[in-house]
């Protein structure tokens, strides 16, 4: 199932999704000091293309400079990548079979949002995270 959900999410909304996070990750590049910013949209990107199956968990070992990053991610990119996904979802809501998929839309919003300190993990894995 998580397969069948996977590939009709990729058709209606993974690559629109997934291409603004390489954009993002794209020109945070482009300059050393926010290589971290661009790395994790790169990751956040590949997680927007196959997210059935896989969960965000927040890592305990973070630290403020993760703060401080997320702070200025969610100004500069992260309320722009939380509009795609409020944009995204809202044809999918109306859609009845496209429920699933907005519901998974939605709950890409907080790791938009605030994407320094987060991990995607399988969702197998994710009690295991914890576990450590």
């Amino acid at each position: 199932m998580r397969t069948l959900l996977n590939v009709i999410w990729l058709v209606f909304a993974g690559i629109w999704l997934a291409l603004g996070y390489v954009v993002a990750g794209v020109i945070c590049c482009l300059l050393i000091i926010t290589i971290p910013f661009g790395i994790a949209s790169f990751r956040i990107a590949a997680y927007a293309l196959w997210p059935f199956g896989r969960t965000v968990v927040r890592d305990p070992e973070a630290g403020c400079l993760s703060t401080v990053g997320n702070v200025i991610w969610c100004v500069v990119a992260g309320i722009w990548l939380a509009i795609g996904h409020v944009l995204t979802s809202i044809p999918l809501f109306l859609s009845i079979v496209g429920i699933p998929l907005a519901v998974a839309n939605i709950k890409l919003i907080p790791v938009s949002l605030l994407p320094l300190g987060a991990r995607i993990v399988d969702v197998d894995d994710a009690e295991a995270f914890y576990r450590r």
